[in-house]
């Protein structure tokens, strides 16, 4: 299993999630269009969600989720984003919230540059931490909560 340290926190996730990054536009605050072809799955963004192996989401964010006594409180609870933001602004920020927001905690997901300077393990250098078809899919789901 490939790990990456990110301020302090462990990122694991297995080899084979780690792809080369694919090109994308981004217009005002969203990725309009998705980094993958097809639908994403809102089942397995869902799953992946809740996977505190592999996206971490709920480590920082609260939500609709299992296992309520595990979310975390550093990050906006995520019920209702779907009301919130356009599918196109929650790829990005599930892609680069960085490029939002340049002091936040939240890892880059799916961007890889600029990591000069930055301790990443060999396994995971010019790879993103989820493939297009994760964020494909957890966007989704995040756009089902609607309330």
């Amino acid at each position: 299993m490939a790990c990456l340290a990110l301020k302090g926190l462990l990122l694991a996730a297995s080899p084979g999630a780690g792809e080369e990054v694919g090109s994308y536009a981004v217009t005002g605050d969203a990725i309009m269009e998705p980094l993958v072809g097809g639908k994403g799955d809102p089942a397995r963004g869902a799953a992946l969600i809740s996977d505190r192996q592999r996206s971490l989401c709920t480590l920082c964010h609260s939500g609709p989720f299992p296992d309520a006594h595990l979310h975390g409180t550093l990050a906006p609870d995520l019920t209702g984003v779907g009301a919130r933001l356009s599918e196109g602004q929650i790829r990005l920020r599930v892609v680069d919230m960085k490029r939002l927001v340049p002091n936040t905690i939240m890892p880059s997901y799916y961007r890889v540059e600029d990591e000069q300077g930055r301790r990443v393990a060999t396994v995971w250098r010019s790879k993103p931490i989820l493939s297009g078809d994760d964020i494909l899919d957890i966007g989704a789901y995040l756009t089902t909560l609607k309330g």
